[in-house]
């Protein structure tokens, strides 16, 4: 039987988030977090299992929404007695449901564990998680040296895509940036890897990035996926953080506004346009991780149309992509369609990072 978040916690804020209404474009950072800690409980009492201390048995997307939990915490300090409960449950009951590893047959996969435990080692301080995902990337650097370059999507090698070669970058430099006896180790890797990256021929035009390269031609193939514009960008940040070295986040601002002449519609709401639907809990987990990272990448170099482009987003996604049960769905322009765990979690990103570019 599932064992959801709701009949563990009634605490004390929650009948106030219960209560939480539609509110006007412009919203206050206090109205965007009261916004998001409604559509974490909706998402943890649907969606969240204690036994498995997975979301609806998710994988990787699972370890997503570990990530958003604890940027939630990060802004909102009310949240951080439910939020290390979970962490602690995720931390021991997903491991053991995945045989006692975080490791399995995809290095994006990996990568994206790896970012979830510096996230809530970021909030915790407890080293047992930032400990995990050293270990993690230990078994990222077995995929190196793929053929075009970089590290190969998959243990059976098959595809050199944009995604986990991102993520390795963003965990290397993550943990160079908080693994003080190791800096210069992770330094080495992040830079190579981004080296690599930025030169391997996957940037368009508007200097997005392209899913992956075509094994035999070493030529840029696939869509433009959100998730492959937003990792980059925290990576970048990251790395320009512990090298001391700004051209890293010119390269990023020049994703950020490509993918923002990319990917918003008329009305200026970030739209996922890649060929797959975004109602699936794959590419409805997508346009969340640019957000997120959107946010980390103002942090450090502030830039008006990022701001414009979150908030008008998180605007949009509670007035018109919510439902009256709380449910948000995949297109953030709404109507609501498609829930899932996933989409949930993607708008609750956006949500989260409204509130943190806001005053």
């Amino acid at each position: 039987m599932q064992l959801t978040y709701t009949i563990l916690f009634l605490l004390p804020y929650l009948a106030a988030i219960r209560a939480a209404t539609l509110t006007s474009p412009g919203a206050s950072r206090a109205d965007y977090v009261n916004q998001a800690m409604n559509a974490m409980r909706v998402l943890n009492d649907k969606w969240f299992d204690l036994e498995s201390g997975l979301w609806d048995g998710m994988w990787w997307q699972s370890a997503n929404i570990l990530t958003t939990l604890a940027d939630l915490a990060s802004i909102n300090p009310s949240f951080n007695d439910t939020a290390n409960f979970i962490f602690k449950n995720v931390f021991t009951a997903a491991l053991a449901m995945n045989g006692g590893t975080w490791l399995n047959g995809y290095y994006d996969d990996e990568g994206w564990w790896a970012m979830a435990f510096i996230k809530v080692y970021d909030v915790t301080g407890i080293t047992a998680y930032l400990s995990a995902a050293e270990d993690i990337f230990e078994d990222l650097r077995t995929g190196l040296n793929a053929t075009c370059g970089g590290q190969w999507w998959n243990k059976d090698p098959a595809h050199v895509n944009s995604i986990n070669n991102e993520l390795f970058i963003d965990v290397a430099a993550s943990l160079g940036n908080r693994v003080q006896h190791k800096r210069e180790y992770y330094r080495r890797y992040a830079e190579k890897q981004a080296n690599w990256f930025l030169n391997a021929g996957l940037l368009t035009k508007n200097n997005a990035f392209h899913d992956g390269l075509h094994l035999a031609t070493c030529i840029a193939e696939g869509p433009i996926f959100s998730y492959n514009q937003g990792v980059i960008l925290g990576a970048l940040a990251e790395l320009s953080k512990l090298t001391g070295n700004s051209t890293w986040l010119d390269h990023a601002a020049k994703t950020a506004q490509g993918t923002i002449r990319t990917l918003i519609d008329h009305n200026g709401i970030f739209t996922e346009t890649g060929e797959y639907p975004t109602h699936g809990t794959t590419v409805g987990q997508f346009k969340g991780v640019f957000a997120r990272n959107l946010a980390h990448l103002q942090s450090v170099r502030g830039d008006d149309s990022y701001v414009t482009l979150l908030t008008k987003s998180a605007d949009s996604i509670w007035q018109h992509d919510r439902d009256e049960d709380g449910f948000l769905g995949p297109d953030w322009q709404g109507p609501v369609y498609g829930i899932s765990a996933a989409a949930q979690g993607s708008a609750l990103d956006c949500l989260i990072a409204a509130a943190a570019v806001s005053a």
